[in-house]
């Protein structure tokens, strides 16, 4: 079966159905997504937390994709840069500052995974192991499981498009194509595995050219646009509610930091791409849209950032004086309990 690709790159009209303060809410979550990010590689710099790798640039694929999913009702299975995903989902800034100081509280691996390895059963967002792309086929799996129980919940994914040349992106929708799983693929597409260009990556323009090899829409989106994002999501989601199958999403995003805390980027891209990703930011567009529209003025986004600081201010401190994981604790997780 072929499926054709649908390109979604203009902003949806703000004549839908998302109230006013929803869009502020979307924005306060990006707003948030970004500040705690700063405030991380401040600690990295500081000697104070081991390793960053950022979402800035992605927060708007991120948090519009998250606002057509179901808390507590669908997985939630992001990559290390699913940092404003699973703010919308439900952990808390203090959450997510547990697992940078790898604290004994730290939902995601009570402190022995690396950073931005994101997990919560309460919420069922699903931890990712370092090796990328594993989630992938997890989130096939949990589709299957899904639909064996005759459940609707869906399980969303993300993953970077230099992860679309491992196997497991290929196993993982070839197995939900063809059983028709409930399965969002969200590529967040910034153009770099590490230093690897896209175009040294892949032959295809777009990896959203991948979903009809496989019989499923192949949707490209302006990852930039957080409510084109939400929208070509919400349209998945209700496909996979009603039986039809999964979607895979190529959120074309921008990387607006090196890929991480262990990385120069400035040695492999050039100085105008570096100047003119600033000039993509998704926080300031989305900004720019609701002034036009006139659903925020200059003091709502004052009172925002306030009250985002305030947010980080105090995750970080909770965070920081948490305790260490005791060393007798060391093995636990890791081998099964000694039977008497």
């Amino acid at each position: 079966m072929t499926v054709s690709i649908n390109e979604i790159s203009a902003s949806p009209s703000f004549g839908h159905d998302l109230p006013p303060h929803t869009l502020r809410d979307m924005l306060r979550y990006m707003m948030l997504a970004r500040a705690l990010d700063e405030r991380m590689w401040v600690l990295n710099r500081a000697g104070k937390a081991p390793f960053v790798i950022s979402c800035q640039g992605h927060e708007a694929a991120q948090v519009g994709a998250a606002f057509a999913l179901q808390r507590g009702k669908d997985f939630i299975l992001p990559y290390y840069r699913g940092l404003a995903t699973v703010l919308v989902m439900g952990m808390t800034p203090t959450e997510v500052m547990l697992g940078l100081f790898a604290r004994a509280t730290d939902p995601s691996s009570g402190g022995r995974q690396m950073p931005a390895h994101y997990g919560c059963r309460r919420l069922k967002i699903v931890t990712q192991s370092s090796p990328v792309g594993t989630q992938i086929a997890h989130a096939a799996g949990i589709g299957l499981a899904e639909k064996i129980k005759g459940g609707d919940a869906v399980a969303w994914v993300s993953f970077g498009e230099g992860t679309t040349s491992q196997g497991d992106f290929h196993e993982a929708l070839n197995l939900a194509a063809v059983h028709r799983l409930p399965v969002i693929f969200q590529c967040e597409n910034n153009e770099y595995a590490i230093s690897v260009h896209q175009r040294q990556q892949m032959a295809v323009a777009s990896v959203a050219d991948r979903g009809p090899a496989y019989g499923i829409p192949g949707i490209s989106v302006d990852g930039t646009d957080v409510l084109a994002v939400y929208e070509v999501t919400r349209r998945a989601v209700e496909r996979a509610r009603r039986g039809d199958g999964p979607t895979l999403i190529e959120a074309r995003v921008v990387r607006m930091t090196a890929h991480s805390s262990d990385d120069n980027d400035r040695t492999y891209r050039p100085p105008h791409e570096l100047t003119l990703v600033r000039h993509q930011d998704p926080i300031v567009r989305f900004i720019a849209q609701l002034r036009e529209h006139g659903i925020l003025s200059e003091a709502d986004e004052q009172a925002m950032r306030t009250e985002v600081a305030e947010i980080v201010d105090k995750a970080t401190t909770e965070a920081d004086q948490a305790p260490m994981p005791e060393p007798e604790t060391l093995y636990d997780h890791v081998y099964a309990p000694t039977r008497s």
